[in-house]
């Protein structure tokens, strides 16, 4: 089963971004799409969660086209956590988890108690509960904004570069956090990254981007074993990435 299909979708702006997209990806594994900057990797990413739409094709999304009205039901389906985790700052670290569950009307009792439980996943201890995103270091406010993604349970999570801003030391703590939260959420996840390194290490399903379209799809490792051109290979290069 898929989680998202893209059927000859185009899009355009002032020229074409892409034209001619086929792309099933996998329902419940995480997939990554990666290439190089301009390609449209984000703007694949907007199209799933409705902030554009198509120019020719059609999009499904749960195994149904993406629908013009009641928009807003349809993106509470779906998380979405973003580079620097985009946390608002004049709201405490619990107010900003629990926004959306909030505007949702969910009870008292349960807000605090799915925070908590996600707090506790990704190892933020209640003492930061009140302090405000500029006192918490970037890895701390990342995870931060995943929770905030996940907080109502969607089916989906959408990430558009949500680790590049961390220094080293600190991702790979920050992807061994995503890794449990995946495991214990299982919701279907797309990476839009430019890091080969991160995409190896979370992805279950890679999809390799080049200007004005797809170049080669599949799980890490067969992309890694046959590369489907110079370009695909000079990518895994850069990234001293090999299959394992």
């Amino acid at each position: 089963m898929s989680a998202v299909e893209f059927q000859n979708v185009g899009k355009r702006f002032d020229d074409w971004v892409f034209r001619g997209i086929h792309l099933a990806l996998p329902a419940g594994q995480t997939s990554a799409i990666v290439g190089a900057s301009g390609c449209g990797k984000s703007t694949l990413l907007q199209l799933v969660n409705a902030v554009y739409r198509p120019d020719e094709g059609e999009l499904r999304v749960f195994g149904e086209p993406v629908p013009t009205a009641d928009v807003e039901a349809f993106r509470r389906r779906i998380g979405y956590a973003v580079q620097g985790a985009g946390l608002f700052p004049h709201l405490t670290v619990a107010a900003n988890a629990e926004l959306l569950a909030k505007l949702e009307g969910w009870p008292p009792d349960a807000i605090l108690r799915r925070r908590r439980e996600l707090f506790d996943l990704v190892g933020l201890v209640p003492e930061l509960d009140d302090r405000y995103p500029h006192q918490l270091s970037g890895g701390q406010q990342q995870r931060v904004g995943l929770c905030r993604a996940l907080m109502l349970k969607p089916a989906m999570l959408l990430l558009d570069e949500p680790f590049s801003a961390i220094d080293p030391i600190t991702r790979a703590d920050v992807y061994r956090q995503f890794e449990q939260l995946r495991e214990h959420e299982a919701v279907s996840t797309v990476l839009v990254t430019h890091d080969l390194r991160e995409a190896q290490r979370l992805a279950d399903y890679l999809v390799v981007m080049g200007e004005g379209g797809i170049i080669q799809v599949g799980s890490p490792d067969a992309v890694a074993a046959s590369p489907a051109n110079d370009f695909v290979r000079a990518l895994l290069a850069s990234a001293s990435w090999s299959a394992r």
